[in-house]
């Protein structure tokens, strides 16, 4: 899935163990200690899983080796026992124990003291007594309060489903019991009552002897439900807060057993982004449309039919729908047949999956769409919109044909089915959906006018590129569990910009690549990241929500480029057609990448990339030098406000160099491998300089020292071109993280920038009017005006040149359009007269040729903005974003509108996002984002997102992308004790609402860093601005 970031427009404002996480692992049962060991059902024991760690106290004996792997676990447990204890013998309730006695009303006994040095000495014996059977080796408390062997069956409790019986499973995660092999989906949707009924008929094969099925369903009304024979009725129990269902039976049901479950059902349809929802839009004549459409991943299949909603139960899937006349479905697979029943609608069939698939990637649409078509390789490549748009499909048809070929070849296995169809859907959340064959994608996504910039198309050639990928990637092979996210999307972002730097070289998406990498450690040298590949608890919806995020998708992407450019020349490739054929059809950990490519090899893969995805943050690597030694040393670069620091941490790091002697070209390139904390590297005394990580493709960030640093901005003095572009954005880049890390000064950071009057570079300029624009919003926001002012001079004195000769008409090279948009957008929101003015008399032809006379699109965001601070034009601007059929337009538009600097407007389109209608619901996000970056819209967002929290996680789930997106656009640029405690304040009082989200976390770390950073260096450039 593509989650929608903003790709170019937006860049400069974005963004536990080695044990993996299986869903047959398999840990002690978990017992309720409060409970009466008959009032349960036995577990059987085939049928355990592991827990879900942190849903309860774990209660629970400690094996051999079970220290290292869950020492978290049972510390906090030792904790909570040890405490229950002292409050058992400090309680002031004489009748709490037995062990506490009343003292006769006398001034002194010393029996009296006997007995209490007794009391005492039994109270401690019980207590260690307790202690030792708890941490006695396979060693499990059961519910008679005996130590037994944790071989031993135990009776877990377990919840009351909602008509008051016991539920008879207690994990979030399914059992491993029965496996589904094919459903059969019979779905009527009522696009006028928003309402849909269904059959699922599930056909499963069972696994181990069990006496219940449980599988996924919410928010479904199940009017019956049929076992084998459909004659015999059986009653399916629910336990909501899980949305599972489940039959029980009094017999087992044998292994090797094929059973059919039948299920009827009603429900509305959704109201939100996923699950089987409803959506509108208006035609041109103004009428409204209606259409139903589906997004499942991560798990709400269950919202529209019952199902083992994890990605490891694959199944073959049969779909029918029954429309109305006016409407065409859509599903995975071709049409098979249309009967037209007795009531007049008619029921599509489709034919039946001819691969096993996740439910995540099932979908089927009801609309009104229509469509143009291409046949490549045998497969059917269709691109469908609403009747209105479909001259703006043709450049997304063109590029997934192009592409659909590439990664045939490439991969050594054709795509497997016959059709692939690509929708734009009028109101969609994600940026795009990876389902097999059916791919859908918001409008903006995917629509481009044949007249539209590069720079359009580039954004519709990213996300297209992004979820043709998927369908290897994801679809052919699976990761097992979403706390291996990143197999699917941290490969399908990387092959976005491998496949269009080689398909489309015109698109310049190497630059683009750069800032993604620059993105991914901007989160991950958080404390609150994660590891790539998370073998911690992924359980909640919320965790598995909280997955979708720059690390598992810019981060995994940034890992494998690393990983192929240290690999010798063909070892990647073939090691990767290796990983697909040996998994097709299944699902994978990431072992099995890493086996795959070991294979193909001479060396272990898995002990070098084991230290990149199995622990949290990248590594620093510094640099000092004596003559021809050159000692490197690593650590862990860790952005804190504590300065705790994580030297523990080592990497198997690529370093690779160049030096004076050769610098730009890729044969220059050396590499040194460092795996201990320590290494020398030798080189001739007559080399002036080195730099490292050439080219950036390496995850790590270097540091020169002082004498290091000032000969390379020498060597950049002298002659610019010494370093490639890439290298010289990597310096911008590495120095301004260093003086976040207090490594080095504000001044060493401007010593560099001033070799950047000469630069032209699209790469380089983008880093550092990026990194320029975060340190003048954070000054603007604590109103350090004079240093503002400064700030702006400064910027002017780099680069007001370089925005002053920028050209305002068509532009084809990609990379020119996006250096462009990056200084005019700069130079316009500082107030520089010659770029407003010129933005302005844009914005009036315009407007006075209704339209007609066309802006360029990589200026339309600067224009738009610029006449949005007027009054008068912002109310024009309203008009045309009403008006205007072209999407990406629109969304500038929008963009612009939110810009907009006066609290009524802002109140009012905060307020006509949240409620929909005008301003699509799912552009909330980008709305909040862009009204946060500018002084008097950033309170107001925080204000609007605090009183309306609960019907925000209304319309995005907690954990979901946009919640991410929403808290870090409003807190981000916080850097004061008082926004700290109010933020922390907020999130706390929300509780399950959200309070527990790793982005609190990220939140609240990113504004003590913020604070830390004002108080270094607002003294100093206060001094040197």
């Amino acid at each position: 899935m593509e989650p929608h970031t903003h790709f170019i427009e937006c860049r400069a404002s974005l963004p536990r163990n080695m044990i993996e996480n299986s869903m047959f692992e398999e840990e002690p049962d978990v017992v309720d200690l409060d409970k009466d060991s008959t009032a349960f059902p036995a577990l059987e024991p085939d049928e355990v899983v592991y827990e879900p760690r942190s849903s309860r106290l774990l209660v629970r004996g400690l094996g051999e080796n079970d220290l290292d792997d869950e020492e978290e676990d049972y510390e906090s447990s030792a904790r909570l026992l040890g405490m229950s204890f002292m409050n058992r013998s400090s309680t002031h309730n004489p009748s709490s124990s037995p062990y506490n006695r009343q003292a006769p009303p006398r001034s002194c006994s010393c029996s009296s003291a006997r007995m209490l040095v007794v009391g005492v000495f039994i109270l401690v014996l019980v207590a260690s007594m307790a202690m030792a059977l708890y941490f006695l080796p396979g060693c499990t408390f059961t519910k008679v309060g005996v130590c037994a062997n944790s071989s031993t069956p135990m009776e877990p409790s377990y919840p009351n489903s909602t008509n008051g019986e016991l539920f008879p499973w207690n994990e979030l995660r399914l059992p491993a019991s029965v496996r589904p092999v094919n459903y059969d989906l019979s779905l009527t949707p009522n696009l006028t009552s928003m309402t849909f009924t269904g059959r699922t008929v599930i056909n499963m094969t069972i696994l181990h002897d069990t006496k219940r099925i449980v599988l996924h369903s919410s928010e479904l009304n199940i009017t019956k439900a049929t076992f084998q024979d459909k004659s015999v009725e059986v009653k399916v129990l629910e336990y909501k807060p899980w949305q599972q269902i489940a039959v029980s039976f009094p017999e087992d049901l044998k292994v090797g057993q094929v059973c059919v479950l039948t299920l009827d059902y009603a429900a509305n349809l959704s109201h939100t982004y996923d699950g089987f929802y409803n959506s509108s839009y208006n035609d041109k004549t103004g009428a409204k449309r209606v259409l139903a459409a589906t997004q499942f991943e991560p798990q709400a299949a269950r919202k529209a039919f019952p199902c083992f909603d994890e990605p490891a139960f694959k199944a073959t899937f049969l779909v029918r729908i029954t429309r109305e006349p006016g409407y065409i479905t859509l599903s995975n697979m071709p049409q098979a047949k249309t009967t037209t029943l007795p009531s007049g609608l008619l029921e599509d069939e489709f034919e039946q999956t001819g691969v096993n698939m996740s439910t995540y990637l099932v979908a089927f649409i009801v609309a009104n769409f229509t469509s143009i078509t291409r046949n490549v390789s045998n497969t059917l490549v269709s691109v469908y919109s609403v009747p209105e748009k479909k001259e703006h499909t043709h450049y997304a048809l063109d590029t997934a044909s192009t592409l659909l070929h590439f990664y045939n070849t490439f991969f050594h296995i054709d795509y497997p089915l016959r059709k692939l169809d690509l929708v734009a859907i009028p109101d969609f959340l994600a940026g795009a959906m990876e389902n097999w064959g059916l791919i859908t994608f918001r409008e903006t996504s995917l629509l481009v006018g044949n007249q539209s910039s590069p720079l359009d198309k580039q954004l519709i050639a990213n996300v297209v590129a992004h979820e043709l990928a998927h369908q290897w990637f994801g679809n052919l092979v699976t990761m097992r569990w979403w706390n291996d996210l990143w197999l699917n999307e941290g490969f399908a972002t990387y092959w976005q910009y491998t496949s269009l730097m080689t398909e489309f070289p015109q698109l310049d998406l190497d630059n683009v690549f750069l800032g993604v990498r620059f993105k991914a450690m901007a989160k991950d040298c958080l404390n609150s990241s994660h590891p790539v590949s998370v073998s911690s608890q992924v359980t909640t919806p919320e965790q598995v929500s909280e997955m979708f995020d720059s690390v598992t998708y810019e981060k995994g992407a940034s890992l494998l480029l690393m990983l192929k450019t240290t690999l010798p020349d063909g070892q990647f490739r073939k090691g990767l057609i290796k990983y697909l054929d040996n998994y097709r059809g299944s699902n994978t950990v990431t072992e099995d990448l890493w086996n795959s490519l070991t294979q193909v090899g001479q060396e272990s893969v898995s002990d070098m990339m084991r230290t990149w995805t199995l622990q949290n943050g990248f590594p620093l690597v510094t640099v000092s030098r004596m003559g021809g030694h050159v000692t490197l040393t690593q650590e862990h670069f860790l952005l804190s406000a504590d300065n705790a620091t994580h030297t523990s941490n080592l990497w198997h790091i690529p370093v690779t160099y160049v030096n004076d002697s050769c610098s730009s070209a890729p044969s220059c390139r050396q590499i040194f491998t460092l795996r201990n904390k320590t290494a020398t590297l030798n080189v001739s005394d007559s080399v002036k300089w080195l730099k490292f990580n050439y080219m950036n493709t390496g995850f790590y960030i270097v540091h020169y020292g002082d004498e290091g640093w000032a000969t390379l901005i020498d060597a950049l003095k002298t002659d610019i071109n010494t370093l490639t572009p890439h290298d010289r954005a990597s310096l911008i880049h590495n120095i301004f993280a260093l003086s976040r890390l207090g490594r080095v000064s504000f001044r060493q950071v401007l010593n560099l920038l001033d070799y950047a009057t000469s630069e032209t570079e699209t790469a380089p300029l983008t880093e550092a009017l990026s990194q320029l624009s975060s340190v003048y919003r954070l000054l603007d926001k604590r109103q350090e005006q004079r240093l503002v002012a400064r700030m702006k001079v400064y910027i002017w004195g780099h680069f007001g040149q370089l925005m002053d000769s920028q050209d305002w008409g068509e532009e084809e090279s990609v990379s020119r359009q996006e250096l462009r948009s990056v200084l005019l957008e700069m130079a316009c929101s500082l107030g520089r007269q010659n770029c407003t003015d010129q933005a302005t008399a844009l914005y009036d032809q315009w407007t006075n040729s209704n339209q007609t006379k066309q802006i360029p699109g990589d200026l339309q965001r600067v224009v738009f903005s610029t006449a949005a601070q007027s009054d008068l034009r912002w109310l024009s601007l309203m008009e045309a974003y009403s008006s205007t059929t072209y999407d990406s337009e629109k969304r500038k538009i929008l963009q612009a509108l939110a810009s907009t600097q006066d609290p009524q407007s802002i109140v009012w389109i905060l307020s006509t996002g949240l409620e929909g209608g005008i301003i699509q619901t799912q552009e909330l996000p980008l709305v909040i984002s862009t009204m946060s970056d500018g002084f008097a819209g950033h309170l107001l967002v925080w204000e609007f997102v605090k009183e309306n929290w609960d019907r925000i996680i209304e319309k995005f789930p907690v954990g979901s992308y946009p919640i991410q997106s929403i808290i870090k656009s409003t807190t981000s640029q916080f850097s004061t004790q008082t926004h700290l405690e109010e933020v922390q304040r907020f999130f706390s009082s929300l509780k399950e609402r959200g309070s527990q989200m790793r982005s609190v976390q990220e939140a609240l770390e990113t504004i003590r860093l913020n604070q830390l950073w004002m108080d270094r260096n607002l003294p100093t450039l206060r001094i040197w601005l």
